[in-house]
Parts: structure tokens; sequence; C-alpha cells
């Protein structure tokens, strides 16, 4: 075991005060984290909304290009009244 002088062993342990302090610097650090991520996770709830909104605005005028292409084919495919 190595030997310490009793003033560098008594500069290691941390007061009551310097725990609190710490504690705290940490607590607002962790705090400022939360925020940070909150803000993330707003943001992309938010563009995930917007895509799906999208999302669905294309499925319903693909299902009307559809139908309308459906429609034409209909009407190409009959025979002219003459035959």
């Amino acid at each position: 075991m190595a030997y310490c002088s009793p003033d560098l062993k008594e500069s290691r342990i941390m007061t009551t005060e310097e725990r609190l302090i710490d504690l705290e610097i940490r607590l607002t650090r962790q705090d400022d984290l939360v925020d940070t991520l909150n803000t993330q996770v707003y943001r992309q709830q938010k563009k995930i909304d917007e895509l799906e909104a999208l999302c669905a605005a294309m499925a319903a005028r693909l299902r009307e290009v559809a139908v309308a292409a459906s429609q034409r084919t209909a009407v190409v495919d009959e025979r002219p009244p003459h035959y």
C-alpha cells in the first residue's frame, strides 16, 4: 500500500458543501439535457405528423388517379357503336 501524506489524503475528501455544489451542477446539466431532448422529441413528432399527413394525401391522390385510369381504360375498351 502506497503512503499518502495526511495533507494529500484530506484534500481528496470533499466537504459537504463541495458535494452539494457538485450535485447541483450535475442536476443542472441533467435538466438542460432533458430540456434539449424534449425539444428534439417535439420537433421529431411534429415532422412525423407532417409526413403522415403528406403520405395520406399522396395515397388519396394515388387512389384518384387509379380510379380515373380504370375509367379511361373502360371507355377505351368499349367497341364503337358501328360494330
